[in-house]
């Protein structure tokens, strides 16, 4: 009788995914096929880019009616979504097109699910609670971050609750993603960075989640399902291309196989993540970003190799694994994890992502209120892969706060 371990994976993931330099330029005749009438949601700067008028013109030429909503706006709070909502009105789309960064996408997704289920968007919070199929979504990325182009998650900010909340559902993956590197050619430094340090840290917390008990049932209970081997695939190749690429797009925004590699990078992320979840990171990011109004990537970031130290004693093979697919040196598996986790500090700190939750702007007094609301967010603590209590917050919150993680190595 064999004694390995039995395989077990699982992947929700888009109908088609366009991949490589001008795939934009089939966005007109992908759509047409999907619907006639779009939505488009986006930005006021991705709307003034030549770039996006080209797709306008695009979609007119393949026979579909446009509205454009342009005022979406990082973070996602609640009342911008009903704007949208409600200037769509009587234009009744029958596809919803997501143009931007995380936040335009995720608009997109959210609108989508209130275009066909209407209600309370407070209705839809935590997993499976949209009840079925949504307007369908085509997602185009202009980031190379979140890797909403390919998950069943949108991140929106409740005011009222003074926090971000989560809707996830299968039925929010995009049926169609078109990943175009030319989009990301105008990125400028700061935001090249913060989006390829969200995507290491999808990355890195997708292939390090808690791994489930294999049961035919998981899927259907849980929409992330823990580590698994399909998702460390990505997770991998997301790992070495950010490694490969970042520091050089985010000094070069013209080197475009830079920019490929690093969109590569998020969107397999996005894949890895989008089935086996996130961690610690970002659970700790949701109050450190409400107290700070720091942007998302920036949050993980700063935070991801304090989680990393204090998860470390829980995956040692799993960083080695990762040291080795990054070419670091270490003679046994518990010096390649540590080479690993300062690998990847020294890159994040090369690229500008603050080393300290000081130096991101969180006060002193509010270390421990983030420790506490951390452990709201149960969909991301309970895949962490050390256990999770309000005494580890605080261990995590306060290295992370002081810029130090010696003392996480004597956990």
């Amino acid at each position: 009788m064999s004694d390995t371990i039995p395989m077990f994976g699982a992947m929700r993931l888009p109908r088609s995914v366009l991949f490589g330099r001008g795939q934009r330029h089939a966005l007109g005749s992908a759509t047409s096929k999907v619907g006639k009438r779009a939505l488009l949601c986006t930005d006021p700067r991705q709307a003034a880019q030549p770039e996006f008028a080209a797709m306008l013109a695009d979609l007119a030429a393949h026979g579909v009616a446009t509205h454009v909503f342009d005022q979406t706006i990082p973070d996602l709070p609640i009342g911008s979504i009903q704007s949208c909502v409600e200037e769509v009105g009587d234009f009744v789309p029958d596809v919803v097109i997501g143009v931007g960064g995380g936040s335009s996408m995720d608009m997109a997704k959210v609108v989508a699910v209130l275009l066909t289920h209407g209600g309370d968007i407070r209705s839809y919070y935590g997993e499976f609670a949209v009840p079925g199929p949504v307007v369908p979504l085509i997602a185009v990325p202009t980031t190379s971050g979140t890797g909403s182009e390919v998950t069943p998650v949108a991140v929106i900010s409740d005011e009222e609750r003074g926090a971000k909340v989560g809707i996830a559902s299968p039925h929010l993956i995009p049926l169609i993603a078109i990943c175009d590197p030319e989009l990301t050619a105008t990125c400028p430094p700061g935001l090249t960075a913060c989006s390829g340090a969200d995507a290491l840290t999808h990355a890195v917390e997708a292939y390090t989640t808690l791994a489930r008990p294999i049961d035919p049932m998981l899927t259907e209970e849980h929409v992330f399902v823990g580590k698994n081997v399909l998702s460390d695939h990505f997770a991998r190749l997301a790992v070495a291309n950010v490694f490969r690429f970042l520091d050089r797009a985010y000094r070069d925004g013209s080197d475009m196989e830079a920019r490929e590699g690093l969109m590569l990078a998020a969107l397999a992320a996005g894949c890895a993540f989008g089935a086996a979840g996130t961690a610690a990171a970002h659970a700790i990011q949701y109050p450190v970003g409400n107290l700070t109004h720091t942007a998302h990537g920036d949050g993980v970031a700063t935070l991801l190799p304090y989680v990393m130290q204090f998860n470390q004693p829980a995956c040692v093979p799993a960083f080695a694994e990762l040291a080795r697919e990054v070419g670091l040196p270490g003679a046994t598996e518990a010096e390649q994890s540590q080479a690993f986790i300062d690998a990847v500090a020294d890159l994040l700190g090369k690229v500008g992502i603050p080393r300290s939750l000081a130096a991101l702007g969180l006060k002193e007094d509010q270390q421990d209120f983030v420790a506490q609301n951390s452990l709201n967010a149960a969909r991301l603590v309970k895949n962490n892969p050390r256990p999770l209590d309000l005494a580890a917050m605080q261990s995590i919150t306060r290295a992370a706060f002081a810029g130090e993680r010696a003392s996480l190595r004597a956990l």
